[in-house]
């Protein structure tokens, strides 16, 4: 069975192994192929059997070139990159990993709210720029320090994630709303279920966990922005396109929106000219809320389950049934 990983770098710099996949075929791993359609794509699948990816696009175009092609593999819950419709004509299973960074993209979402009330980075920065030794008083802080605890924060998509974010919070005595078309037992656990405009209106804090659909895209616009608490922060490490950004870099420039503080943008990795880079109190980061070793190894675990489901004749976590 030969296998071809095209995009392998992001999930293995180097500090884990390829041995579950190399169990089961003769493997070929390219660190990095194109993040857009190019002949190269099919070129490097050539007569593998079975491909693994994790952002490099598999288009219709590229399946076709690829008669070999048996199932496709994903190093990652989300499969937008591939053409599953295509793929499920042609009989190709296309598999992802459902589940393995809930508690690390939690904890990561959380960490962005606590970098924007306190500015640790900021300030540990100035420290070693010489500030604090030089300056006249024994304390500093060159922007509000914002109190978490007695807050309302809003989750809008209250899957594993939401409920997992929901349940920190809770601990950091903060009350929690939350808005999911599917209200779930565990969520109700956890949450105040309202309706969107109501956790607009009253949450201090609002972070996004639901998928990307036509539904949910863009739903952090100018309208729904208009709704909120002046002086509002809004975390975001699910999907870029949830936020129109031009709207968002208004209302930071305005002070409709206090800070906002990104892991993902609307195009990755992120354009020069995206508008949120110079926009006022905005954190970003570079797609990194899952990427703890601990996270890559689950990846690495289920991708070679999934691959060797294949072998075994009977597919699981499939996405395009």
């Amino acid at each position: 069975m030969k296998i071809v990983v095209l995009d392998g770098y992001t999930e293995n710099p180097g500090d884990i192994s390829w041995a579950p996949l190399e169990a089961l075929g003769e493997l070929t791993v390219y660190d990095r192929t194109s993040y857009e359609e190019s002949p190269l794509i099919a070129e490097r699948i050539g007569d593998a059997e079975i491909i693994v990816v994790n952002k490099t696009p598999v288009s219709r175009e590229t399946i076709a070139r690829c008669p070999n092609l048996k199932a496709i593999a994903v190093l990652a819950t989300g499969y937008n990159v591939i053409d599953c419709e295509y793929a499920k004509n042609r009989g190709i299973p296309v598999m992802n990993v459902p589940v393995y960074g809930t508690d690390n993209v939690s904890q990561f979402a959380v960490s962005l709210l606590m970098e924007v009330c306190s500015h640790i980075g900021h300030h540990d920065a100035s420290v070693h720029a010489g500030e604090w030794a030089s300056n006249a008083d024994w304390c500093y802080w060159h922007y509000p320090m914002i109190e978490v605890s007695g807050k309302t924060a809003g989750i809008i998509g209250l899957g594993r994630i939401g409920v997992n974010t929901a349940k920190i919070l809770r601990a950091m005595n903060v009350r929690v709303l939350a808005y999911d078309a599917y209200p779930s037992e565990a969520g109700r656990q956890t949450a105040e279920y309202v309706e969107l405009d109501e956790l607009l209106e009253q949450s201090d804090f609002i972070f996004l966990h639901c998928p990307l659909f036509s539904s949910t895209q863009g739903i952090i616009n100018k309208d729904n922005i208009a709704k909120m608490k002046d002086g509002v922060i809004i975390i975001n490490n699910s999907r870029g396109p949830l936020i129109v950004e031009q709207d968002l870099y208004e209302a930071l420039e305005s002070g409709k929106v206090a800070a906002a503080a990104v892991d993902v943008v609307s195009t990755e990795p992120i354009k020069e000219d995206n508008v949120l880079l110079k926009a006022k109190n905005c954190i970003i980061t570079p797609h990194i809320s899952w990427a703890t070793k601990e996270a890559r190894e689950r990846i690495m675990k289920t991708t070679a389950e999934n691959v060797k489901s294949v072998i075994d004749g009977c597919p699981q976590n499939v996405v395009n049934q």
